[in-house]
């Protein structure tokens, strides 16, 4: 059994909605294929924050675009999406790391970013809980978080109300020369096909330059405002831009509920989705280190994801050589969410030949192809885990 389409988007995570989304508003007959329904995998498993970030020009230039279209979007956005625009605070801890907080500041006045440098004082007064004595803050305050299940199950369903048909509970074999082939003997035949499949998609395409990170997150019991902002360390810039070495970095984000969500830890080489307790332990001794109240909160889950990552750690985003039918939206490692309508754009002006608000070079799967980066043929899955509560 065969059926026709002008998009196949393979991937149901805020990436690939957000695909099939804006493929859907601009005319284009488009099916989404999920073998495990919307909004699971990485998506499920992150932390939902759309954040600015400057380490690279590439970087800095899509997620201040896709944050500018989160915000866009924010009134239409559902309650249970829970965004919220508490912004980020880069918590600095000696007048070294002020340093690179005036640096950040200039980076991001450059891109028409807003900040505001914050005191010792002044960071003491904004969140009570911190250690003292810390040096200061950047304050980023159109940083925003989201619950990402949520927010992935709204861009569906704008997607569906756009013409969009979601084909879920079921696998792709295939997907090449313009025709899927799904496990129940299905075949989608469309001269567009979207891999958007995070750290899976080197099943489809082995050569992929992706590898996966595995992280950590563990949220709490509820708290009510003993956190106002999203806080980072600034040393977490070490840690998510070391490309081959296991870190962790303080990074605790507050949620509606009155929660706090703790992170964060990058890890190489795991192969499968259980706690590593050790590397567990020194992410909740980082937060207990900048944050020394939550050692005395409950956890009551721990669970893991794969993060899909690049060489570069800029995303695929765009056409893949030597498939004319075939198109990139994945490789994003932590950054997925807060990228994901901003990839889509790209990503369909792309398809139409259209020109983009920003520069869509960086951003190009062409970029690797020849220059021997590749994934192999390693498994790449992304799945969630939960662990027993725990005091954190």
């Amino acid at each position: 059994m065969s059926s026709s389409c002008d998009v196949v988007v393979i991937g149901a995570g805020i990436v690939g909605t957000a695909c099939a989304w804006e493929c859907a508003r601009r005319g284009l007959q488009t099916v989404v294929v999920d073998e495990c329904g919307a909004g699971g995998g990485a998506t499920a498993a992150g932390m939902g924050h759309i954040v600015v970030m400057d380490d690279s020009p590439a970087q800095l230039a899509l997620t201040s675009y896709s944050q500018r279209l989160w915000r866009e979007l924010a009134a239409e956005l559902p309650a249970e999406a829970e965004f919220e625009m508490c912004g980020t605070l880069w918590v600095a801890s000696d007048e070294e790391e002020m340093g690179e907080v005036r640096r950040k500041q200039g980076v991001y006045a450059s891109a028409g970013v807003r900040t505001e440098v914050l005191a010792a004082n002044a960071l003491a007064e904004a969140e009570p809980h911190l250690r003292r004595p810390l040096a200061g803050a950047l304050l980023v305050p159109t940083d925003a978080v989201l619950y990402p299940p949520s927010s992935t199950a709204f861009l569906l369903r704008q997607a569906m109300r756009a013409g969009a048909r979601f084909q879920s509970a079921r696998k792709v074999i295939s997907a090449e020369q313009g025709r899927v082939r799904l496990d129940d003997g299905t075949e989608l035949r469309a001269p567009r096909i979207v891999n958007a499949c995070g750290a899976e998609s080197v099943e489809l395409l082995p050569e992929l330059p992706i590898r996966k990170r595995k992280g950590h997150l563990a949220i709490t019991d509820r708290y009510p405002g003993f956190v106002r902002h999203q806080l980072v360390e600034l040393g977490y810039l070490k840690s998510a831009h070391s490309v081959s070495t296991d870190s962790v970095a303080f990074n605790v984000q507050p949620r509606q509920t009155g929660q706090l969500l703790i992170g964060s830890s990058r890890e190489y080489g795991a192969e499968t989705p259980g706690v590593n307790h050790a590397l567990l332990a020194k992410m909740i001794e980082r937060a207990q280190d900048y944050l020394p109240g939550i050692g005395k909160m409950q956890a009551i889950r721990v669970w893991t994801g794969f993060r899909a990552a690049t060489p570069d750690k800029l995303p695929l985003i765009g056409p893949w050589a030597g498939d004319d039918s075939l198109f990139l939206a994945t490789g994003h490692e932590g950054l997925g969410i807060t990228t994901s309508l901003g990839t889509a754009k790209l990503l369909v002006r792309a398809m139409l030949g259209e020109k983009t608000e920003i520069p869509a070079d960086p951003y190009l799967p062409d970029r690797f192809a020849h220059n021997g980066h590749g994934a192999g043929n390693d498994e790449v899955h992304v799945h969630s885990h939960s662990a027993e509560s725990s005091h954190v």
